[in-house]
This record gives C-alpha cells, structure tokens and sequence, in this order.
C-alpha cells in the first residue's frame, strides 16, 4: 500500500549563540532528540502552524521568536516499517515537512516543555553539526539536508 505523507511543519530554533533547540521525546525509548515539528492543520498556514507548534511544544511564544529563514524545498522522511503501523493511525508513511529557521529572542527562562500536552522530557542547545547525530536514524537524511538548506544561518 502506498500512503501519502503527513503535511507537517518544523522549526530550527537558534538561540543567540547560534545553537539549536532539541527536545527528548517522551514516546521514545531510545535518547531520541528533535527539533519542534508538527502537523498542519486544514486551512493552516506553514508559517502559522510552525508558531503554533512551536508554542505547543516548547512554551515559546511567537513574539519571542523572529523568521530569519524558510527552507526552499519541501522535505520528507519516511518512518521505518516497525512504526508505519502504529504512528498516526496507520494513516501515512511519513512526513512531508516545510521547515523554518527561527532566532529565539528570549531566555532559557521562557522554554517551558511541561505544556498541555508535552512531548519532550527534556531539552538542550545543541550545535548544528550535532544534529545527525542526536536524531533518530531514520531522520538523519532530513536533518543532513536542514543543515544545507540552512548554512547561510547557522
């Protein structure tokens, strides 16, 4: 069966010293690290569900953050055969992601990941070249193509 991929949204938020938001997922086992990302909504604008998710997840509100790039291209991963199943109602094989680069213009004071619904247990500042390495394997390409798209940035 061919299923079509998740529209999502995911944001690369950098602090002042340029380091990147990650958060340890609750729903993990393994040490797997991401950056904010999400589902968009119908009707919903990327930029708009990028802040939303954003906020949902991370506490973070709007006007702490400012768009200082949004990536070109679409990207997608795919989830490997062991989650297609059991993620999303078994509805998609994936995500087909717009990503944003945001400055985090407040401080550590104003990242709350004990949200309404959380989805991290824990979060840090993470160099960008860290990035491949802290994700889930099946991200990496992703996040591999996130650090090109956004070297003008970073």
């Amino acid at each position: 069966m061919n299923l079509p991929y998740r529209p999502g949204v995911g944001i690369m938020l950098l602090n002042a010293d340029n380091r990147v938001f990650v958060g340890q997922r609750l729903d993990s086992v393994v040490e797997a690290w991401q950056m904010p990302q999400g589902g968009i909504d119908p009707g919903e604008e990327p930029l708009a569900a990028a802040s939303r998710e954003l906020e949902e997840e991370t506490g973070v509100r709007p006007d702490l953050t400012t768009l200082i790039a949004e990536a070109r291209e679409w990207l997608s991963y795919d989830l490997p055969p062991e989650l297609m199943g059991r993620i999303w109602g078994g509805k998609y094989r994936g995500q087909r992601q717009k990503w944003f680069a945001m400055r985090f213009l407040g401080t550590d004071a104003d990242v709350n990941i004990a949200t309404a619904h959380p989805e991290f247990r824990a979060w840090q500042w993470a160099k960008p070249a860290e990035l491949p390495d802290l994700i889930v394997p099946f991200k990496r390409p992703l996040y591999a193509e996130l650090l090109r798209a956004f070297a003008g940035v970073i």
